[in-house]
C-alpha cells in the first residue's frame, strides 16, 4: 500500500487527503492545530465556492453542510459614484448555487471525519528539516500548509508573478443581522462594491458555527482610506470600523447593516500579502523533494473570490493524477506535470485576479456598465467566478470585448 504524507490541513490537504482515504491509500496528515483548536479559532478566510469546487466536494461526499448552507443565486455589482450613490448596479444570475462554509467548521470537522475513517492525523508544526526525514519514509510528501518556513522551499515563479508586493489590505468580518438587499431581498447573492481609488467591499452570505452568517469583507488599496485595520486587536473596534467605512463609501450596504453583530469572538481578521506564483516541487536539503499544493504554489489576492475555488480545483487535479500513477515512482517529472494538470484552471483564475487588481481599462468599464442593461453580460460576467476561462474570450481584448457587447446588444 502505498504511503503519503499531507502537510496543512486546510481546503486542498483535507479534500486531497479524504479522496486518497477513500481510495485506500495509507494517508497522515500533519495540522499544526487540534480539530476544537480551529473550530475555536478566528475565522480564516472569506471562501465563496461556486459551482465546479462545490461538485469537486459532492463527487468526494463532503458536502456535508450543504443543506445548512445559504444558496447564493448570484452575484451583484455596484460602482460608487459621485455624492454617495451608485454609478451602476446590477445582479447577475448564477447557473448553479454557491456556497460559503466558514472553514472553522468545514476544517475541523472534515478532520474529525478523517481520523473517525482510520486515518491517521498528527498535531504538530512541521518545519524544514522534519519533511527531510519524511521524504524518506513516505512515497510522496505533499505541502499545502501555505504559510511560514515551508512555503520558502518553493523558488517564486517571476515570469507568473507580476507584484512584488502587497496589492490589498484585507480585513474581514463576520455578522448577524444583516438585513436583505432591497433590490432582490428574496434572493441571496454575492456582492461587490468598487469604490474607485479606495478598494472593495464584498458582503457575502455564509454559514458558520452560531448558524447563518454574512461577510463583510474590505479590500483597501494601500496607503488608501481602508488601509486602517493594522494594529487592530479588539473584534469589537474592528467591526466599528468596517461599518464606518461603509457609511462613508458604501452607504447602500451600510443601510442595512446598522444592527449587525459579531457571530462570536473570533469573528474578525486582517493582514496583507503579496500575490505569488511558485514553482511546484520543493527540494529539501537531504536531496528530496515535496509537492506544493494550492495556495503553497497559486497564491492569488482574494478580490476575485478563488483561493477556496482554486484550492478544491487544485486537490482534483493531483488526485487524479495521483490515482492514474499507480505504483511508479513520484518522481519531480511527475510533481511537475500534477502541477502543469492543475495550472490549466490556475492559469485564467490567476490571469483575471491580476487584472481586477489594476486600474480597470476603458473596455472593462464598457461591460461592467453595459451588464446594467443587458442582463446576458451580467450573467456571463457573474459566472466568470466559476469558470474565470471563459474570461478570455471577451474580456481582456479591447477588440473581442466590443464585438461581444455588439452582439449582446443585438440580440437584447
Amino acid at each position: 500500500m502505498r504511503k503519503l504524507l499531507v502537510v496543512g490541513a486546510g481546503q486542498a490537504g483535507l479534500q486531497i487527503a479524504l479522496g486518497l482515504q477513500s481510495h485506500g491509500y495509507e494517508v497522515t496528515l500533519l495540522s499544526n492545530r487540534t480539530a476544537d483548536e480551529i473550530r475555536a479559532g478566528r475565522v480564516m478566510s472569506t471562501q465563496c465556492m461556486f459551482h465546479t469546487a462545490l461538485q469537486h466536494e459532492r463527487d468526494l461526499q463532503l458536502n456535508f453542510w450543504e443543506s445548512q448552507a445559504p444558496d447564493v443565486e448570484g452575484l451583484g455589482l455596484s460602482v460608487a459614484g459621485p455624492d454617495s450613490g451608485r454609478a451602476v448596479d446590477w445582479l447577475g444570475r448564477l447557473d448553479g448555487i454557491a456556497q460559503s462554509v466558514d472553514q472553522r467548521v468545514k476544517m475541523a470537522g472534515w478532520m474529525e471525519i478523517f481520523a473517525q475513517r482510520g486515518g491517521r492525523l498528527v498535531i504538530h508544526g512541521a518545519a524544514v528539516s522534519d519533511l527531510d526525514y519524511f521524504a524518506r519514509t513516505y512515497d510522496l510528501v505533499l505541502v499545502s500548509a501555505g504559510k511560514g518556513e515551508l512555503v520558502s522551499m518553493f523558488e517564486r515563479d517571476a515570469s507568473r508573478s507580476p507584484y512584488n508586493a502587497p496589492q490589498r489590505t484585507l480585513s474581514v468580518a463576520y455578522v448577524h443581522g444583516l438585513g436583505p438587499r432591497p433590490e432582490h431581498p428574496g434572493l441571496d447573492a454575492v456582492r461587490c462594491n468598487l469604490v474607485p481609488g479606495v478598494g472593495e467591499l464584498f458582503v457575502m452570505p455564509a454559514y458558520t458555527h452560531t448558524g447563518r452568517a454574512d461577510i463583510l469583507f474590505w479590500e483597501g488599496i494601500p496607503g488608501g482610506p481602508v488601509d486602517a485595520f493594522k494594529g487592530i486587536r479588539d473584534p469589537s473596534e474592528h467591526l466599528s470600523l468596517t461599518l464606518e467605512l461603509m457609511e462613508k463609501y458604501t452607504p447602500w450596504e451600510y443601510a442595512r447593516a446598522t444592527k449587525v453583530e459579531l457571530t462570536d469572538a473570533g469573528a474578525t481578521l486582517s493582514g496583507r500579502y503579496t500575490p505569488t506564483v511558485r514553482k511546484p516541487v520543493g527540494r529539501l536539503p537531504g536531496g528530496g523533494a515535496v509537492l506544493g499544493v494550492a495556495d503553497v504554489v497559486v497564491a492569488n489576492d482574494p478580490v476575485t473570490g478563488q483561493g477556496s475555488n482554486s484550492a478544491a480545483k487544485c486537490a482534483a487535479a493531483y488526485l487524479s493524477a495521483i490515482l492514474e500513477h499507480g505504483d511508479k515512482p513520484f518522481d519531480e517529472a511527475w510533481m511537475q506535470s500534477a502541477f502543469d494538470r492543475y495550472w490549466e484552471t490556475a492559469r485564467p483564475a490567476t490571469e483575471w485576479t491580476n487584472a481586477m487588481l489594476a486600474p480597470p481599462p476603458e473596455h472593462v468599464l464598457n461591460i461592467i456598465g453595459a451588464a446594467g442593461s443587458l442582463p446576458r453580460v451580467a450573467d456571463r460576467f457573474a459566472n466568470g467566478f466559476d469558470d474565470p476561462a471563459d474570461f478570455d474570450h471577451f474580456f481582456y481584448d479591447p477588440d473581442k470585448a466590443a464585438a461581444y457587447l455588439e452582439s449582446a446588444a443585438a440580440e437584447a
